[in-house]
Formats: structure tokens, sequence, C-alpha cells
């Protein structure tokens, strides 16, 4: 293979069997399981990176069922996305994610910088309630309750939280460990269809873990619980600012 054949082939690793193909990347019944909750403001500020900025003491803790997406098959996923700020800009800051496949694993982290890691999350209807965990090993790390489809909501609202922007902090390491990228990448949510949403009684409990630290960000007061399907589009990112360009 020849110099110009790897500048041609060379989006992903492997470079002879990428771990994911080249997007985009489309979700058919996409399911959320949103729990908001107030947590520490002191603590909240301490994991939001600058220029970001926090606005309120607010967590969205999201399960995320995606049985039919292209190119990463069928999967869950689940973490924590902070709402923000960025140059006065209302939207959110995705600050953990936890997965149980390896080509979205893959995907997210080197296209946009999704902070993923491997895991056992699960989301699923346990008789008159949606039921999310997080298996860490094998610990338990985090458990969300909601009460199946109780109440409908505007489905006009939640288009408006999708359209919102969405940011990410993306870092890549030079072979000396050194930072080669390190950036905040924005993305958009397109082509979304939701077709139900519904909101209801919510409980979420998470458990102190060394490498799964979601309970750093405590519990201090859930705000809702929101239910939805849908379907969408995966957009590709852009850089909105360069830590290295700073130096």
């Amino acid at each position: 293979m020849n110099e110009q054949d790897v500048r041609k082939k060379a989006y992903a690793m492997p470079l002879t069997s990428p771990a994911f193909p080249p997007g985009p990347y489309r979700f058919h019944n996409r399911e959320f399981l949103i729990i908001t909750y107030r947590t520490d403001p002191d603590k909240l500020r301490a994991v939001v990176p600058a220029p970001l900025e926090v606005t309120d003491p607010i967590v969205k803790y999201e399960f995320i069922r995606m049985p039919d997406s292209t190119g990463f098959g069928d999967y869950t996923e689940t973490g924590q996305v902070i709402p923000v700020t960025f140059n006065g800009r209302k939207g959110n800051y995705t600050h953990c994610m936890f997965l149980n496949d390896e080509a979205p694993i893959a995907g997210g982290r080197e296209l946009w910088g999704f902070p993923k890691k491997l895991a056992s999350p699960s989301l699923k209807v346990d008789s008159d309630h949606l039921l999310g965990t997080l298996d860490y090993g094998s610990t338990r790390v985090a458990t969300a309750t909601m009460g199946y489809k109780h109440y409908p909501f505007d489905i006009k609202a939640v288009e408006a939280s999708f359209a919102l922007p969405n940011w990410l902090l993306k870092i890549i390491p030079n072979p000396d460990a050194s930072p080669r990228i390190c950036e905040i990448v924005e993305y958009a949510l397109e082509e979304v269809t939701v077709k139900g949403a519904w909101t209801g009684p919510g409980a979420l409990a998470l458990t102190p873990h060394a490498l799964a630290p979601v309970a750093e960000l405590p519990v201090l007061e859930v705000i809702s619980a929101m239910h939805i399907q849908s379907d969408l589009t995966l957009g590709l990112g852009k850089i909105v600012h360069d830590y290295l360009a700073e130096r």
C-alpha cells in the first residue's frame, strides 16, 4: 500500500478494518429515559470546562435505547448531560457516557469526542414502569425508574429541546501522551421525528464508583422524568474552541 492509498483510506482505525463506517448515522426507534435533577453547584462547576458556563445546578441523567442505528447496530448507552451556555447560547454539555457496543464507543470518541467508556447499561419496561440501570463490571452504579406513560408531554417542547446545540470536550493525545487535540466540538441532532413523549413520577439512585463516578454529581432533588420515542440523525461536528491554539 503506497502513501496515496493510505491517505485515501485513512478515516478511522484500524486502517484495513475500521471499527465503524463513515456516516451519516441514522437512528430509528431511539428511546430516551431522562431524569432531570438538582445537584451540588460547586461540584457541577468543577467538571464543566471553560469556556462553557453553568447557569443552574441541573443535570440530566439519560438512558438511551438504540435498537436500529446505521453503522452502529443495536446498543444502549447512559450518562450525564449538563445544561450550559457557550458564548451566550444555551445548549448541553455531555459529561460522561457508558455503552455496551464497540463501534459507537470508537466512533463517538474519534469523530466527535464523546466521553464514552465500556460498561453494561440497560433500559426496559419492567411491569408498570421504565427501568434504567448501569452496571460497571459487577457493580450497580445507577438505577432510574419512571412510571410508564403516565401523562403525555408536549411533543413540540421536546422537538425544541432536541434543536439545542450540544458540546463535547474532544481529547486525543500524541504518542508521548501530551495533547495533540484538545477542543470543544459542537454537533446537532438532525431530521428529528418525535413519535411520542410522556412524563410521570421518577427516581434516580447513584452509587459511588472509582471508574464510573456518576455519583460525584449527587442527586439532591429529582425535578422531572421524561420518556421519549424518536427517529433522528446524529449530525457530524465542528470545532468551536481550540485550547491548544491559546498556548
